[in-house]
């Protein structure tokens, strides 16, 4: 249950829910509803009412804050019969804040550390409004801030120690494998002979990104032994039945598995980039430690550029446009003698919303990627808007890398 109006006017965007999700099922606790509700203190009581019928937690984030529209906690102390009462260990918290950061304490800074008299207070140590954990008729309900970083530290050190201590949960075991470069449909009939075949233990789930799919495996315990060796067991055939489509297994991006894949083999790369304008390279920066293996970029959205920078041909740029394979190929070179990196990545193409022609409609991409033996294009067709071509023109670069890069495809 996320408290807040910004959240419904779309002004902040809720991540705290997936996070939850994410960690409650790895307990074993299923969630059975997600609500976003406004900062009304009728509303917040009829969403409580609600979740307990159908529920044994109910986790809440948001409306802890200092000002006058935050108005969980005092919700909270009335819906549960209690008063408020100082909390002498998190005012010192408070207290302590403030000192450090040499800022004076206002009176509705010292309000942060009244809470309700029947809950047990969870220390929240990276900011000044504390979690509340109640327990009433059978029912177990957590308040946390709703600021993400805070929200987190919460889960994680305070309330999935006690959800875990506090219930006997199955066990449960997650395996994910990393996908790129094939449709949803087209990897379920590729894998629909494996996935029917599967033990009744073990659920599949299609999480699909642009892109990408990622496969989760979820095993619950059904009184056999090593559940996770098990599971394991299943994924032989489905690498065999999908081959260099899988990028990685576990929680990891595609990013991250060529950078990876990098420093492994002690190769650099630089990009040149029109089309991404520097996502590419935000892409692979992205991941820390990329100093490693990348270079640098060049940002050559002009012919102009392309030519003095990267040593495009105009007989190139002339014959067959700007956004082709040829084009990209010499990018891809010229970016490589230029920086003296091992490979290069190339892109151009028209993103949207226009300036596409009919020979070359707007989603027209075209990507390169360069070594000292060979170079190796792809054109592609695709159009979701502006944003989503430049994001899928990075994914499909990153991809040309990972596949041709000296020493072939991991297995």
């Amino acid at each position: 249950m996320t408290i807040g109006d910004e959240l419904l006017y779309g002004q902040v965007i809720d991540t705290n829910s997936a996070f939850m999700g994410q960690e409650l099922g790895k307990l074993g606790l299923r969630v059975r509803q997600i609500t976003s509700v406004s900062d009304r203190a009728d509303e917040i009581v009829a969403t409580l009412d609600q979740a307990r019928q159908r529920a044994r937690v109910v986790l809440m984030t948001g409306g802890l804050g200092p000002t006058k529209d935050d108005l969980t906690k005092h919700v909270l102390a009335r819906y549960f019969g209690a008063e408020l009462v100082l909390d002498e260990n998190v005012l010192r918290h408070v207290e302590g804040i403030f000192a450090r950061y040499q800022r004076p304490m206002l009176e509705v800074n010292r309000q942060q550390a009244m809470v309700p008299a029947n809950c047990q207070v969870l220390h929240n140590a990276v900011g000044t409004a504390p979690g509340m954990w109640f327990e009433d008729g059978g029912v177990v309900f957590v308040s946390m801030p709703g600021v993400p970083h805070e929200m987190k530290y919460l889960m994680t050190h305070e309330v999935l120690p006690r959800l875990r201590a506090h219930f006997q949960t199955p066990a449960i075991e997650h395996l994910v494998v990393q996908t790129v470069g094939l449709g949803e449909s087209f990897l379920a009939q590729q894998i629909e002979d494996w996935e029917t075949a599967l033990p009744a233990y073990v659920k599949l789930a299609y999480l699909p990104y642009l892109g990408g799919v990622r496969l989760r495996l979820t095993g619950q315990d059904d009184g056999q032994p090593h559940l996770l060796a098990r599971m394991e067991a299943l994924l032989p055939e489905l690498r065999r039945l999908l081959g260099s489509h899988i990028f990685a297994e576990g929680e990891i991006k595609l990013e991250e598995a060529v950078g990876q894949l990098l420093m492994t083999r002690s190769l650099t790369v630089g990009t040149a980039e029109s089309c991404t304008g520097g996502l590419l390279a935000h892409r692979i920066t992205s991941v820390p430690g990329a100093s490693r293996y990348y270079q640098g970029s060049l940002v050559a959205y002009s012919n102009e550029l392309k030519m003095a920078e990267l040593g495009v041909q105009a007989e190139t740029l002339a014959t067959y446009g700007a956004v082709s394979e040829a084009v990209v190929a010499e990018m891809a070179e010229g970016l490589r003698r230029r920086l003296g990196v091992d490979v290069a990545l190339a892109t151009s193409g028209i993103a949207g919303p226009d300036g596409g022609t009919p020979e070359k409609p707007v989603g027209t991409i075209c990507v390169a990627y360069a070594d000292a033996h060979r170079t190796v294009t792809k054109q592609i067709s695709f159009d979701r808007g502006r944003q989503l071509n430049l994001e899928f023109t990075a994914t499909t670069a990153l991809n040309l890398l990972r596949l041709n890069l000296p020493g072939g495809v991991p297995e």
